[in-house]
């Protein structure tokens, strides 16, 4: 049985409306913060703060992809800030033992892949305990690169080695960048981001995936390979968290195991609040961005007004349930069609 075209357009408007609700509200709570920053907190529309929000952002925006991919699948990767951490350390690592940078990096960027691939792998095989292994993952990776890079030094969790100054430069507020002074990360993370918007919405993988994260038996149907798709995209999380850690190497200057600790938390706050479902078939990138945005702009803004970690956790959270209910008042996809 088929559908007409008016039937098919009818379906497609209706699935829109949850991420134009989202993207909607998330620009409009982006406005106000940016508002009050202005309002409460000195200099906070500067330029200097305003690029010093969106260097952040793009670190966490990077290291949020594969967050926002497996969200799509219904799945949620908890080994992200483990990876994140061990490419951190483990890069200046391959540098001390003599490693060209750029076959260094090619390295770490495998090896996460690699460690995707893995972690993809076995939690489609335990589905039913996803979440448990991927945390499994995340431990046994950040343990062994400990064990590597603590051999022949007292040093296990920190690593230092002279970082290339072309990797130092890309988190720099020295020159320009396409004749803007903004570091050159930010505009990395945006060709990431417009690669992977297009990408979403324009190719059978794209689609795949929100086909997967919709209706798994429709999916089937149409002969998507389940298994590979869910390979695929824990291989993609792997490899972009290792992106995420080698850039906040060039940072900060020094390898430190606990560097992905905070995007633990952060990768999924930025994936809800960006609209993403995390029941899977709704969201996307260009959603998460909005919501990296947000969440780094409130974070400036509590920072400035002077308040703890501990009480800036209590308003993000406070944030979130908000975002969350409104979110799941919209029909998941697969009870829309």
């Amino acid at each position: 049985m088929t559908m007409t075209n008016s039937q098919s357009a009818h379906q497609t408007s209706k699935l829109k409306l949850p991420l134009d609700r989202s993207i909607l509200i998330g620009s409009g709570l982006l406005v106000l913060l940016v508002l009050l920053g202005g309002l409460l907190v000195p200099g906070f529309i500067s330029v200097q703060n305003l690029r010093s929000i969106l260097l952040l952002a793009a670190f966490l925006g990077i290291a949020s992809l594969g967050q926002t991919l497996c969200a799509l699948l219904g799945a949620l990767d908890l080994s992200i800030p483990f990876v994140i951490g061990s490419a951190n350390i483990l890069l200046p690592s391959l540098l001390l033992s003599g490693l060209p940078p750029t076959v260094a990096i090619l390295v770490v960027i495998a090896l996460g892949a690699l460690v995707g691939s893995l972690n993809g792998t076995l939690s489609f095989r335990l589905q039913g305990q996803a979440l448990i292994m991927s945390l499994a993952i995340g431990f046994a990776t950040v343990g062994a690169t400990q064990i590597y890079t603590s051999i022949g030094s007292e040093f296990g969790g920190t690593v230092f080695a002279k970082i290339p100054d072309w990797l130092r430069n890309l988190a720099a507020f020295n020159g320009k960048t396409f004749g803007i002074a903004m570091p050159p990360v930010v505009f990395i993370w945006a060709i990431i981001a417009a690669i992977m918007v297009w990408i979403m919405r324009n190719t059978w993988f794209g689609l795949g995936i929100y086909a997967l994260g919709g209706s798994r038996t429709a999916a089937q149907r149409l002969r998507i390979s389940e298994f590979k798709t869910w390979v695929t995209v824990h291989a993609i999380s792997g490899a972009m968290s290792a992106v995420a850690g080698m850039l906040l190497l060039g940072f900060s200057g020094g390898g430190f195991v606990g560097v992905g600790d905070p995007y633990l938390f952060t990768t999924v706050a930025a994936v809800v609040i960006g609209g993403t479902s995390l029941l899977g078939g709704a969201g996307g990138y260009g959603a998460t961005v909005l919501g990296v945005l947000v969440l780094t702009v409130l974070t400036s803004l509590l920072v400035g007004l002077g308040l703890s970690f501990a009480s800036q956790q209590a308003v993000i959270g406070a944030l979130i349930i908000p975002m969350v209910a409104i979110y799941a008042r919209a029909p998941h996809i697969r009870n829309q069609i």
